[in-house]
């Protein structure tokens, strides 16, 4: 290999280590936003209302499919691990296999969701379109989970763990949509 090949590739590893680096504190810096977005819980049911949505969805777009995915790993295996970062400041594996196990799971592929819809264009109206995506990847999985869990038909699950939310829900979702684009407006100015 001649010597200006090796200068390259010296370049762009530090580079490319950067970057890695970059996105691990991003991840875990939205991994602990979600913690932290779920101690104030309002329960109205099986189902507690929450800020985590708002970030969960951000880290898609903010993260990408991967990094974004990879934060909500992170997030669910610090609850895993006993901190007190899901719902109402709970933890526990046992959280994964309870009424709200589903949500929570769906939380990994609506950050992945959001992050691959979320590559394609920086507009505000893809971006929020691309966080309603995402949005009913968690619902599905939530009020599927939920409806298997807690022994009730699929209809109920909606009832209880989709409509109460959706206005929130809705208003999280442009929210994270407005992070994503201010984001990506601050990364292209970089």
């Amino acid at each position: 290999m001649s010597a200006k090949g090796d200068s390259h590739s010296q370049e762009l590893a530090p580079s490319q280590a950067a970057h890695r680096i970059r996105s691990m504190v991003l991840a875990a810096l939205l991994a602990a936003l979600t913690g932290a977005s779920s101690l104030v819980a309002i329960p109205i049911g099986p189902v507690p209302i929450t800020l985590q949505s708002l970030f969960v969805l951000a880290s898609g777009g903010i993260l990408g499919p991967k990094w974004g995915a990879l934060s909500m790993c992170l997030y669910l295996a610090m609850g895993v691990a006993g901190l007190p970062v899901f719902a109402g400041g709970t933890s526990g594996f046992g959280k994964l296999l309870g009424p709200t196990g589903g949500y929570l799971v769906g939380f990994v592929l609506a950050s992945a969701t959001v992050g691959s819809l979320t590559k394609s264009s920086s507009r505000l109206p893809w971006i929020f379109f691309s966080s309603l995506v995402g949005l009913s990847v968690i619902y599905i999985l939530g009020c599927g989970w939920l409806s298997l869990i807690a022994k009730i038909p699929l209809k109920k699950a909606i009832m209880v763990g989709l409509l109460p939310f959706v206005p929130g829900d809705l208003l999280k979702a442009f929210l994270a949509s407005l992070l994503v684009v201010k984001w990506q407006a601050v990364q292209t100015d970089r």
